[in-house]
């Protein structure tokens, strides 16, 4: 069986930007959450998220490209040329038909379709941009990293809402498995944060309304949590297959060793109470890693800081640990970055990747009084310097997509 390896993270984040930096916030407990400044919040009941700060489009693309493109492919485009950066990959020397891009994005250009809508009702249809459709469809961030990257071999753009990030770089894993290909550069971003997107999920009541401590807002697996925090921005990482990678010298993060993928077909938001789907997932990714219970360090959850979700991955986690449960350390990246959406499996996952390389889990934070219906031992305020070797990552998105990575220490 051909093995999958990690050779390069790039990462746009609402704490830092780059791989170092973004590593750096998160074990030191970085806020991402505050006010939201990039638009007119006035009336909207949410009134914070998670933003992209100290961001130049114009770093990876032209002024031009930069103007006829979305902030999606932005994030997208900036994070995969730092992944391949990262991985020392000379674009120029690798087989193209062999190398591929999977990106996906949750929402697409969403603020490009709010704001073509507006021209169209106030100006007419022809006044919409020529380039209205381009910068909207959700496959277009893939392909802008793919023309750049003169990435010919498959190309493809996942969406399952909360799950993308994780399912992209499930399903490229299997792709290299399988021999279609050599490297893909895996991930997701998404720039939903926008009125518009604010609006739509704070009417569904699944976002905080901590307006007046939006910093004490994200709270995963906190009893006194009260929905997600919207964030954005973007992750990619560098997959390679390994004798490729070892006969380019690259250097080797961590092997990809398992992926689960299941769908709890129960509702349209809401996750099954009991997380029958989570479980089959959780379980898929050990079977194909060849673990047993008690081989897992760390799970990075899902961890969004609703009520709903927090109790059910609690749950499922207690489903198939049993009673490994309490030896297991459980963090959540979300604490700090808010949930970003399509793009969060992939940041998660690039957390994961530090907690490996440095022995050191990151915090989660805000977690000061535990949910008693959330009876897992989650890693709180402060981080743990510990060895970690085998990590899962959880991903449970809109719907009922189910996503779960087992990555491990590259031995050799």
């Amino acid at each position: 069986m051909r093995r999958v390896v990690l050779t390069g993270l790039g990462v746009v984040s609402p704490i830092a930007n780059g791989k170092e930096n973004y590593w750096h916030a998160l074990k030191n407990g970085v806020n991402g959450v505050a006010p939201i400044a990039q638009f007119d919040v006035e009336g909207y009941p949410v009134t914070f998220g998670a933003e992209v700060k100290d961001f130049d489009p114009t770093m990876w693309l032209d002024k031009k490209e930069a103007r006829r493109s979305d902030k999606v492919i932005h994030f997208a485009v900036a994070a995969s040329s730092m992944a391949v950066d990262d991985a020392a990959l000379d674009v120029e020397k690798l087989d193209s038909y062999r190398f591929g891009v999977y990106i996906g994005t949750g929402q697409g250009g969403i603020e490009t379709s709010y704001n073509n809508f507006h021209i169209l009702m106030e100006k007419g249809p022809t006044r919409v941009s020529p380039f209205f459709i381009p910068m909207m469809i959700s496959n277009m961030s893939a392909a802008y990293v793919a023309i750049k990257h003169q990435a010919k071999g498959p190309c493809m753009c996942i969406v399952t809402a909360c799950a993308t990030a994780t399912d992209t770089i499930g399903q490229a894993y299997h792709t290299i498995v399988r021999d279609d290909a050599d490297v893909i550069l895996a991930g997701g971003s998404e720039a939903a944060l926008r009125s518009i997107g604010i609006a739509g999920f704070a009417a569904m009541k699944a976002l905080s309304t901590r307006n007046d401590e939006p910093h004490r807002a994200s709270r995963p697996f906190d009893r006194d949590r009260d929905g997600f925090i919207m964030g954005e921005g973007a992750g990619v990482l560098v997959l390679e297959e390994l004798e490729h990678a070892l006969a380019r010298g690259a250097h080797i993060y961590a092997e990809v060793v398992g992926y689960g993928c299941t769908c709890d077909a129960s509702h349209i938001t809401a996750p099954d109470p009991k997380g029958e789907g989570a479980v089959r997932a959780i379980r898929q990714s050990m079977i194909k890693a060849n673990w047993r219970l008690e081989d897992v360090d760390l799970i990075n959850a899902h961890g969004t800081s609703t009520p709903l979700n927090d109790k059910m991955e609690s749950t499922a986690i207690r489903t198939v640990f049993g009673e490994y449960t309490d030896s297991l350390l459980i963090n959540s990246t979300k604490s700090m970055i808010g949930h970003c959406l399509g793009a969060a499996g992939a940041l998660e996952t690039i957390a994961a990747i530090q907690s490996i390389e440095e022995g050191f889990v990151h915090p989660t934070i805000n977690y000061e009084n535990p949910d008693p219906e959330c009876n897992i031992p989650v890693v709180g305020l402060h981080g743990v310097n510990q060895a970690v070797s085998r990590i899962l990552i959880n991903s449970f998105g809109f719907g009922g997509h189910n996503g779960v990575l087992a990555i491990q220490k590259y031995e050799g």
